[in-house]
């Protein structure tokens, strides 16, 4: 068994993809998420999320990719956007190791 480090398919690992996923808090929503990075065999760089704002119902996700190159990053962000509850998906790209 390989060991467990993230397969990057870009070869510029100084470029972090940022995803910003604001939803609705329902218990499915980071499992999904999490699971359009494990089936390429990835593993984000950094993930944090947390219940905010004035209602408690709302969840927000931060997760970072270094490595991950524009068009996968794009692609990605299309497919959170489709997620069950899932509201909006902003997306940034950031020189460095983080967002």
């Amino acid at each position: 068994m390989p060991p467990l480090v993230a397969s990057v398919p870009d070869d510029d690992l100084s470029v972090t993809a940022c995803f910003s996923v604001h939803a609705h808090a329902d218990p499915g929503v980071m499992p999904r998420a999490l699971e359009l990075f494990a089936k390429r065999g990835l593993v984000p760089s950094a993930w944090h999320s947390r219940v905010s704002g004035t209602n408690p119902s709302e969840l927000t996700i931060d997760i970072q990719m270094r490595g991950l190159g524009r068009e996968l990053m794009d692609y990605i962000a299309a497919c959170l956007r489709q997620i069950a509850y899932v509201e909006v998906v902003l997306t940034s790209e950031k020189s460095g190791a983080s967002c």
